[in-house]
């Protein structure tokens, strides 16, 4: 496998921060042109940019957008093919993730957790196909080992991932042969900046974890690095979990 990116574009949704960021460094590195989708993340997308940028003089852009919104598919293709000409790579990584207690779950939680994770991913894959299909390219979901097992207390989540699995296997059939289309499933990877986890939650986690420690962003983004390469390899989600879905 070649890994080499060099010429090829790649929209990152969610590309500003933590795991989305790490996946645009890491195909940057590789050789791509990235835009850098973000929503509320200005200053981290402008400085990933400049970055970037300084690295290799303009091969980094950004784009705002409210996912949820009916215009982003197009204003984010449209954004990438306006500044780099062409588009060989979408990254699916935007993710709403929080809790909602079964009785409590409201419409308003089930638009944000399905519209990001589910929605969002579903309809900028088909703005985005055409131009896919152009180079052989390739479309990579940020799914979630709990796509296959649940996470108690976290529903919508849970069944939002779970489409997102099921979409990145239909899409595969659906764009075939031009365009591939994979997943990486994360299992813990860098904990919630918000502190939805107790340090008791922590420990366990890492107790059903059989490598013993939390996961990086990095090892996301070499996952998606790899699957970005891979010319015989579509309709397959990876887990990179440290094997904790085997443990579950």
């Amino acid at each position: 496998m070649n890994g080499s990116l060099q010429g090829k574009t790649a929209l990152v949704t969610g590309g500003a921060r933590r795991v989305g960021a790490a996946i645009a460094r890491r195909l940057h590195a590789a050789g791509a042109n990235v835009m850098l989708h973000y929503r509320d993340s200005a200053a981290d997308a402008d400085a990933l940019a400049a970055e970037l940028n300084t690295l290799r003089a303009k091969s980094a852009s950004t784009v705002k957008a409210e996912l949820l919104a009916p215009i982003a598919p197009r204003a984010l293709v449209s954004a990438a093919l306006e500044s780099f000409g062409r588009l060989d790579l979408l990254i699916n990584n935007a993710s709403a993730f929080f809790p909602v207690a079964l009785g409590a779950i409201e419409p308003s939680h089930w638009e944000e957790l399905i519209g990001s994770n589910l929605r969002a991913p579903l309809f900028i894959s088909q703005e985005a196909a055409p131009h896919l299909a152009k180079g052989e390219g390739a479309i990579v979901n940020i799914v979630d080992i709990h796509a296959e097992r649940p996470l108690k207390g976290y529903s919508v989540y849970s069944i939002a991932k779970a489409g997102l699995a099921a979409l990145t296997r239909s899409l595969a059939l659906e764009l075939a042969p031009q365009v591939r289309v994979n997943g990486v499933a994360p299992g813990a990877i860098a904990w919630p900046e918000d502190g939805q986890f107790d340090p008791e939650e922590r420990r366990r986690i890492l107790r059903t974890t059989p490598l013993g420690r939390v996961g990086s962003p990095e090892d996301i983004a070499q996952a998606v690095h790899f699957l970005a390469c891979a010319p015989y390899v579509t309709g397959q989600i990876l887990a990179v979990d440290g094997g904790r879905s085997i443990f579950l």
